[in-house]
């Protein structure tokens, strides 16, 4: 029973998640826990690229390869710097924003088919995808909307998410939210006990 439980737990943790509220913060989620120690990397193949790009309805005709998985794992944590550094209202190293230029440079002309409903032409390659990601991220940031972009406040998460609202406090993943209350219960018993015990020395 026991090795059962670890497996699901482990099954769960490298589970894709698409709650962030924009494709570009979901490519963010396929790595958990960024700023741990023991970071969770969702995106270790190629063929998991390929899996979570169809999802994503942004299959390309060929398939991805090592390059194109380095790639998006260099495109995730461009995006990452530069959207910490816009949620906290700092300039965003120039490093990062020459390589988010270059990439949404590239060409990749909007071609529309109708197949059942409107679709965009299936990109060609996995860079093509990847272009279209960043793309839509540059919008965002660049845009009123990035004043819906919220950072989790675990220090080994720092999740970004679309927060229109501005009432969720964590990132969707209930395990930061399940630490972060277990936190805050624990600092708050430690300032009544503390009150207590400084009250009894007083008296």
């Amino acid at each position: 029973m026991k090795r059962y439980s670890a497996e699901m737990a482990t099954e769960n943790m490298l589970a894709f998640r698409f709650d962030c509220g924009a494709g570009w913060l979901n490519l963010l989620a396929t790595k958990g826990r960024t700023f741990s120690a023991n970071p969770v990397e969702r995106l270790a193949t190629p063929d998991r690229l390929a899996e979570w790009l169809e999802i994503c309805e942004l299959s390309p005709v060929r398939p991805p390869d090592h390059d194109d998985l380095q790639s998006a794992w260099r495109l995730r944590e461009t995006l990452r710097v530069l959207a910490l550094a816009t949620i906290a209202e700092e300039p965003p190293p120039a490093s990062a924003v020459e390589g988010l230029i270059a990439l949404t440079e590239q060409d990749d002309p909007i071609r529309l088919v109708v197949d059942g409903r409107l679709r965009r032409e299936r990109p060609p390659t996995a860079e093509h995808a990847l272009v279209r990601i960043a793309r839509q991220a540059v919008d965002q940031l660049t845009s009123a909307d990035r004043l819906a972009l919220k950072s989790c406040p675990e220090p080994d998460c720092r999740g970004v998410f679309v927060d229109p609202p501005g009432r969720r406090r964590w990132c969707p993943s209930p395990a930061c939210a399940s630490r972060g209350r277990v936190r805050a219960l624990r600092a708050r018993r430690g300032s009544v006990n503390g009150g207590r015990d400084e009250a009894d020395v007083g008296g």
